[in-house]
């Protein structure tokens, strides 16, 4: 029953709408004709140029044709208001229609906008609110999609492990102990890793979001200092060659974003030579690119580089290849500053790079 009545909703709308502008101006033209009936009877009366007869005559004919150009007035206008209003608020019941397909789950397509007027800018808000829901219901069956492929296997080693060492069918060791510890440390940052991704995908829906002056070249040195025991242990050498310019940008996003692809050189580091990283003032735009010793990364795995949970190394293991979602927060945050990401291949080695648009910045003195 109530579905019946939803669906009479534009029809019974535009019925009240009309009866009520026909009853007001049906008003206002009787009280016209009313008004012209009378002036126009007191004028010819006041000239004297009647007899009784004809003035009784003249008065009748008037009033004759008023009620008469009244009515055709009445119901032109009620036809014309009628054709004219059904075809302004047919976007409405597209509207209704939408919203009635939303509610069963089904994300309809977007309503052609024809106007600027009110309807227009609700039509344009509704196409952007139906496009932003279905976008994060693909996100969210993605992530739970990759988050089950992504996490079934460390869970059943931890599981594995744990139930053999509570039925001693293994006795525990140091390297044992160590292993699961691994395993729980990769588990764990993988949940952090989501939860920054989850941030900057709700900073890109954003108009604006907080920026800073900041110098890149200090930034740079800031990040591989903070790598430091892992290029001693490696013993693999660092070199930095950046220009210094202070940009107008969120700092930790691109402290983070620095971070992810030197830890990418540096997990990946094969063969002999220094990872080098270079900071660039170009014309309109700030340059940055990691380069380091590596296997050759193809144009088809390049191709899937930046997406969720994808891993650089060919085994694609977890022991080396990371939780896959370095490079996809790197690119969220590159983005978001209207910047520029990407990669290329020179013989054994591996080059990622990123720019930040210089408009909003200025040279360091």
């Amino acid at each position: 029953m109530n579905k019946k009545k939803t669906s009479l909703l534009p029809k019974n709308f535009l019925f009240r709408l009309t009866f009520i502008n026909i009853f007001i101006v049906s008003i206002f033209i009787a009280l016209s004709s009313w008004a012209v009936y009378n002036t126009a009877c007191f004028l010819v009366d006041s000239m004297g140029t009647m007899t009784g007869t004809n003035q009784t005559k003249f008065n009748k004919t008037l009033y004759y044709y008023l009620w008469i150009f009244s009515l055709i007035a009445m119901i032109t206008g009620s036809i014309a208001h009628f054709y004219l209003t059904k075809r302004l608020i047919h976007p409405l019941k597209r509207l209704i229609e939408s919203t009635k397909s939303m509610k069963k789950g089904n994300y309809p397509e977007p309503i052609e906008v024809t106007s600027s007027d009110e309807i227009g800018q609700l039509t344009s808000n509704f196409n952007g609110l139906a496009h932003q829901l279905k976008k994060n219901h693909e996100q969210r069956q993605k992530l739970v999609m990759d988050l089950s492929h992504e996490v079934r296997t460390p869970l059943a080693n931890l599981n594995g492990y744990l139930y053999a060492l509570k039925n001693g069918v293994i006795e525990g060791d140091p390297a044992l102990y160590e292993s699961l510890y691994q395993e729980s440390e990769r588990l764990t940052k993988m949940i952090t890793q989501l939860e920054t991704l989850k941030e900057w995908d709700y900073i890109s829906e954003q108009s604006f979001f907080e920026k800073e002056m900041a110098p890149i070249g200090k930034l740079l040195h800031e990040t591989v200092k903070m790598f430091e025991w892992q290029l001693k242990e490696k013993q693999i050498a660092v070199e930095i060659d950046a220009e210094d310019a202070d940009l107008l940008v969120d700092k930790e996003g691109v402290l983070q974003a620095i971070s992810n692809l030197t830890e990418n050189a540096i997990r990946f580091y094969s063969g002999e030579g220094i990872i080098s990283i270079k900071g660039e003032r170009l014309a309109n735009e700030y340059y940055i690119a990691i380069t380091g010793p590596s296997y050759p990364i193809t144009e088809k795995e390049g191709e899937k580089l930046f997406e969720r949970f994808y891993r650089v190394d060919p085994s694609r293991s977890r022991d080396t290849g990371g939780s896959g979602l370095g490079l996809s927060i790197t690119k969220e945050i590159i983005e978001q500053h209207k910047g520029d990401i990407g990669w290329k291949t020179d013989e054994a080695k591996n080059t990622f790079w990123f720019t930040l648009p210089l408009e909003t910045a200025c040279t360091s003195r």
